[in-house]
């Protein structure tokens, strides 16, 4: 493989890069924000599998500088009650423990790993086009600048420009619900350390956790029609401490205290998702992470996918015998897992019937799947021989 373009600096594009780079490809990002706290707002968490590829990328140090690790849930119901509590993801490995931190220091911290390992990373640069040819593909910025390589990543999130470049009629809808995000540090203190709670609720469903430093970290997903433009971008925060409130007031759980004690760090966004079945590639040009297949937040993987992509396209592209074969691997592995977290997290939003459990795609061969030194195209042969 030679010269690669990832368009896009988030979790997705940037951990691809560093992918790419550990398997031996020269690779370049490109991303359309100035610096790299894009989207600082929101959090996320890693679960014990994204934090597994990252461990693969020789990251974890690099990520979990930032943040803070969760180890258990507690569920507790609309009157406040606890009707559950049990540890939560890999916790015999603290590499693998679930890891709670803000996007923007997500970004940060990945792309600041890149640039140590000489792995270029430009801001500013917004993508016009996407020109495929014979020889090579070429990225056309809007700033007048253009670069081509063989093989061209979008990583350019749910509302991916190179996205529109290969499939224009696929478009991200909404997924059922709307989210809320906030911070406070004048809410109670934790139950559990490294706990996460989950509460049931009557209008709504809350989560949240305390960081070691006693800031609550906390969401809210609504079922209901989307918000419309003005309520996302113009609303103040007490004006959307208004829209949630009432709804966690009827239930007896400390789910509005906490909102009544978020500031202005709060915002809101409309759950969307990408359709299954719709193409990833065209020609040279491939999609990774949320621009191929965003998910509702509900099931809390789309970070985590993003990381596994990274860890098993780079390892396709160094293991198959031809750039084309190993596209058509990278998305005979991936399409199955990711497109039921889909399904799955958007009948999680919508409310409506989950699959079988014989539709879920097994995960007894993700970790050799993400192990770096196992041979993706060696081991499809050996599974297509059986």
């Amino acid at each position: 493989m030679g010269r690669v373009l990832v368009i896009g600096g988030g979790v997705a594009g940037t951990a691809t890069a560093l992918a790419l780079h550990k398997a031996g490809v020269e690779v370049a990002v490109h991303e359309a924000h100035p610096d790299s706290a894009e989207d600082i707002g929101a959090f996320l968490t890693l679960a014990s599998n994204g934090m597994r590829a990252l461990a693969q990328l020789d990251a974890s140090a690099a990520v979990t500088a930032t943040g803070f690790p969760l180890t258990s849930l507690r569920v507790v119901d609309d009157k406040g009650t606890e009707v559950a509590h049990a540890p939560m993801g890999e916790t015999s490995d603290p590499l693998l423990h679930y890891r709670c931190l803000r996007r923007g220091e997500l970004n940060t911290a990945l792309q600041a790993e890149a640039v140590r390992r000489g792995i270029p990373v430009r801001h500013g640069a917004r993508l016009a086009s996407v020109e495929d040819g014979p020889d090579g593909v070429t990225a056309r910025f809007t700033d007048g600048g253009t670069e081509t390589g063989d093989l061209l990543i979008g990583a350019d999130g749910l509302n991916s420009a190179v996205r529109r470049s290969i499939s224009p009629g696929t478009r991200p809808f909404y997924a059922g619900q709307y989210v809320f995000y906030g911070y406070t540090r004048t809410a109670s203190a934790p139950v559990t350390d490294a706990c996460i709670t989950m509460v049931r609720g009557s209008g709504a469903a809350f989560g949240h956790a305390v960081s070691p430093g006693g800031e609550t970290y906390w969401f809210a997903r609504v079922t209901g029609d989307p918000l419309p433009a003005q309520e996302l971008t113009r609303s103040t925060p007490a004006r959307l401490r208004d829209l949630l409130l009432p709804l966690l007031r009827e239930d007896s759980t400390e789910a509005a205290d906490i909102v009544e004690a978020t500031g202005d760090e709060l915002m809101v966004t409309n759950a969307t998702e990408i359709p299954t079945g719709t193409p990833w590639r065209s020609g040279r040009t491939l999609l990774v992470g949320d621009a191929a297949h965003a998910a509702s937040p509900a099931t809390g993987q789309g970070a985590s996918m993003a990381l596994e992509d990274a860890v098993v396209l780079a390892k396709s592209l160094r293991d198959a015998p031809d750039t084309e074969t190993a596209l058509t691997l990278y998305e005979t592995l991936r399409r199955p897992r990711v497109e039921h977290n889909i399904t799955v997290s958007g009948n999680i939003s919508r409310g409506t019937h989950q699959p079988s459990a014989a539709a879920r795609p097994s995960d007894e061969d993700l970790v050799r799947l993400l192990e770096w030194g196992a041979d993706l195209w060696a081991d499809q042969q050996v599974e297509k021989g059986r």
